[in-house]
């Protein structure tokens, strides 16, 4: 994979943002997105190692940064 390969659908991402804000979307929000996604997953593929497992499983993205920002998500 390329590293420079967006990992987010554009167009969701700048309708989200429109419709959640009425803001638009920079042009390198999706390169900077990506590279937060690329190491949340690089955590999550370590987490799935150190368990001896080869699949990655939700769980494996609660780092405590991770799981922090999904729970201020869900009481919001």
């Amino acid at each position: 994979m390329s590293d420079k390969e967006i990992l987010v659908v554009v167009s969701k991402l700048k309708n989200y943002i429109k419709a959640r804000a009425g803001m638009n979307c920079s042009g390198n929000v999706p390169e900077k997105l990506t590279a937060i996604v690329q190491q949340l997953c690089d955590e999550a593929i370590e987490a799935a190692k150190k368990d001896g497992r080869k699949t990655v499983m939700d769980r494996d993205f609660c780092g405590a940064e991770a799981c922090s920002q999904e729970e201020t998500m869900h009481n919001a």
